[in-house]
C-alpha cells in the first residue's frame, strides 16, 4: 500500500511540474518583478517556514522533557 500512495504523490507531482513549465514565464516572470510582489511572497513563504521550523523544535524540546520524566 505505501508503494501504491508513494507513486501516486510521485505522478501527481510530476503531473503538477509539466503543467506548470508549460505556461509562459516571460509574462509572469515580469509582472511580478515589476511590481516588487515576488519579494513579498518570498517573504511571506520564508517566515512560514521558520515558524514551522521554530514550532517543530519546541515541540521537540517539550516531547524530550516528557521523555526524561518517565
Amino acid at each position: 500500500m505505501p508503494n501504491r500512495i508513494r507513486n501516486f504523490f510521485l505522478l501527481t507531482f510530476l503531473l503538477i511540474g509539466s503543467i506548470a513549465t508549460a505556461q509562459d514565464t516571460n509574462v509572469n516572470e515580469g509582472f511580478m518583478r515589476s511590481n516588487g510582489k515576488i519579494y513579498v511572497v518570498l517573504a511571506v513563504c520564508l517566515t512560514i517556514l521558520i515558524g514551522l521550523f521554530i514550532y517543530l523544535f519546541t515541540i521537540d524540546r517539550k516531547i524530550g522533557k516528557i521523555e526524561d520524566k518517565q
